[in-house]
């Protein structure tokens, strides 16, 4: 096989793309990752220049393909990595830019290494580790990636890091007061005096497809996005452009909590719905109220699982408080190669440790679950 680099998804025909990845999982297929791009969510000048990776045989048929970009920053990643640059720049080497196989802004695990079989995802990914050395670049890393592609790495292995999320598993429910009924008293009654509160201020809550809303309906809802990003002094991820584009396609998997007080938005989340799993990625509103981020984010997620009989509800990266309203606390992988020996040495040693901390973690946190009996969400 032989490898070559694209500019930009446009430069693909999307059936050859999303032929090598699963279907049910929305972010690597070439409408996604295509949208973020011509929206400008993602270029050079944000700091992801786009430069997939493809494997062709003689013929030019594609064999494999993995998303790949130039990144000359860690925003957007939420695999932390800053300690690492600050090491290398304390060292003299230069940390970026750097390669990046990941969905951006998007921390929901899911196929990263796109292939027609065994063979060529070992190919593809003994390619994206020899990048680094071939471009004079400091490192790769691949992100979120399922514990087959992370754990099955052969001979061609690249450096193990584990993190722990949170997402919530439907033991098929028949309503939320099933679910609720399923945990521990005190952590139901917490639940029960947030909905309370929230159901105080009269809102009215649902969960629609984003086609259902129009351009301007749109804008309104994106200025409530953008406002949990002015609150950290950064713009915001996504541009409006992208929703007009991808979140109002006719068919699209884009997902919209929306809390109104009469016919004006108050609160919103942007959720993506892909297979039997519901991911929740971003969220925004119009002032502070107590429990309104857990009713908008987490409590009507649920309840729309439960309503459209999905399997799993996975909330976004971190969150140790979503252990007590009901997630599950889940191993998440990423896989790290540096050009650099020694640097990849001082690195493994640190991995090494940091895994031994993660399981622990992990452990610790499933003996606080929030379910009377352990398992009983799962």
């Amino acid at each position: 096989m032989r490898f070559r680099h694209l500019g930009r998804m446009a430069e693909i025909d999307a059936a050859a793309w999303d032929a090598l990845f699963d279907s049910a999982y929305p972010f690597t297929q070439h409408a996604y990752l295509d949208a973020l791009e011509r929206s400008g969510c993602v270029s050079a000048e944000r700091g992801w220049t786009p430069c997939h990776l493809l494997a062709e045989d003689e013929a030019g048929a594609v064999h494999a393909a993995a998303p790949l970009y130039l990144k000359a920053h860690s925003w957007g990643e939420f695999v932390f990595d800053f300690s690492w640059a600050e090491a290398a720049q304390r060292a003299g080497l230069a940390y970026y830019p750097k390669l990046l196989t990941a969905v951006p802004f998007t921390p929901a695990v899911g196929p990263r290494l796109g292939a027609r079989d065994a063979g060529a995802r070992q190919a593809l990914l003994k390619a994206l580790t020899t990048l680094p050395q071939q471009s004079r670049l400091s490192s790769w890393h691949g992100l979120f990636m399922p514990e087959a592609e992370a754990i099955s790495i052969g001979a061609h292995a690249p450096l193990l890091r584990n993190d722990v999320q949170f997402q919530w598993r439907n033991a098929g429910y028949v309503d939320f007061s099933a679910f609720l009924a399923v945990l521990d008293g005190s952590k139901r009654k917490k639940i029960l005096q947030e909905r309370r509160k929230v159901a105080a201020l009269g809102w009215q809550f649902e969960t629609l497809p984003g086609d259902a809303f129009t351009e301007v309906e749109w804008s309104e809802l994106y200025a409530l996005y953008a406002s949990t990003y002015e609150e950290r002094g950064q713009p915001p991820y996504l541009t409006l452009a992208f929703f007009h584009d991808y979140a109002m396609r006719p068919g699209t998997p884009v997902r919209v909590t929306v809390a109104r007080e009469g016919q004006r938005f108050m609160a919103m989340a942007l959720l993506v719905q892909g297979g039997d799993t519901l991911y929740g990625r971003h969220w925004g509103a119009a002032g502070f109220h107590d429990g309104l981020h857990f009713e908008t984010c987490y409590y009507q997620g649920i309840d729309y699982c439960i309503r459209n009989q999905l399997s799993r509800y996975d909330a976004g990266a971190q969150g140790e408080h979503k252990l007590a309203r009901g997630f599950d606390p889940v191993m998440t992988h990423s896989l790290h190669h540096f050009a650099e020996p020694r640097f990849a040495d001082a690195v493994a040693r640190h991995l090494a440790q940091e895994r031994r901390l993660v399981a622990a973690r992990l452990t610790e946190l499933q003996a606080h679950s929030a379910y009377r009996n352990r398992g009983a969400g799962t």
